[in-house]
């Protein structure tokens, strides 16, 4: 069952529910962003985000890429020309917030998008070996499927299982999101494997406000990161 945790919290104490949710994460009852409190907790955690990423992480992380020789992200440069901020900015903090983090609220149809989801990239990525009839034939059967579960399951609210699997679901989806962000690099190894650690303090902060205050804010706060980061890479340029 979703917990629920005092509401009434203003801005500055958000940091000591953050330290209680990364001790122990739990499902809880999102505020919205209709309370004007959730607006000032956000920016406290938009504030914590962006500065441990660009006061602590970034600086540290050129220094040991500095140190290793190891390639800098070139995801960036296979962008077309002029898509570079609304992608960064816009489009995979929306993306990304949805598929990494838009079922944490455990619902049934949540979850059940989630899996007709991850069929639907199943079937593009092993397209080649499937008959293209067939293929259109699948897709579209899991595109209905994904229609007709969000409609049956829309009143069903989360189970008790899943909210005792979260803090391992946590963990893992903070891990799976920083190590997919490997694939912004043209090698990896292991000496490369602390320059997603950015990646991954996005997800712990990103999964509290998740959690805490909402799937929108979650995207703003993760708009708000990715602009700060390319506003210092433009900076530096």
């Amino acid at each position: 069952m979703a917990t629920q945790i005092e509401t009434r919290i203003p801005g500055p104490q958000i940091l000591r529910e953050l330290a209680g949710f990364l001790k122990r994460p739990a499902v809880l009852v999102p505020w919205g962003l209709r309370r004007g409190e959730a607006w000032r907790a956000l920016g406290v955690l938009a504030a914590v985000h962006v500065g441990g990423l660009l006061l602590v992480l970034l600086p540290l992380l050129g220094m040991w890429q500095k140190a290793f020789d190891l390639p800098l992200p070139d995801a960036f440069g296979k962008l077309p020309g002029g898509w570079l901020l609304p992608i960064t900015i816009l489009i995979a903090p929306l993306l990304e917030e949805i598929i990494f983090r838009g079922w944490h609220t455990g619902r049934p149809r949540a979850l059940w998008l989630l899996g007709c989801f991850a069929l639907f990239v199943v079937l593009t990525m092993t397209a080649q070996a499937i008959a293209p009839l067939v293929l259109a034939g699948l897709l579209l059967a899991t595109v209905l499927a994904a229609a007709g579960g969000w409609w049956w399951l829309r009143r069903r609210g989360p189970s008790a299982a899943f909210a005792a699997a979260y803090p391992g679901v946590f963990w893992a989806v903070a891990a799976l999101f920083a190590g997919v962000h490997l694939m912004n690099y043209p090698s990896a190894s292991i000496a490369s494997l602390p320059m997603v650690l950015p990646q991954f303090w996005a997800a712990l902060l990103l999964g509290f406000t998740r959690q805490r205050i909402g799937l929108p804010a979650a995207i703003l706060q993760h708009a708000i990161a990715n602009a700060s980061s390319m506003a210092l890479v433009m900076a530096g340029s």
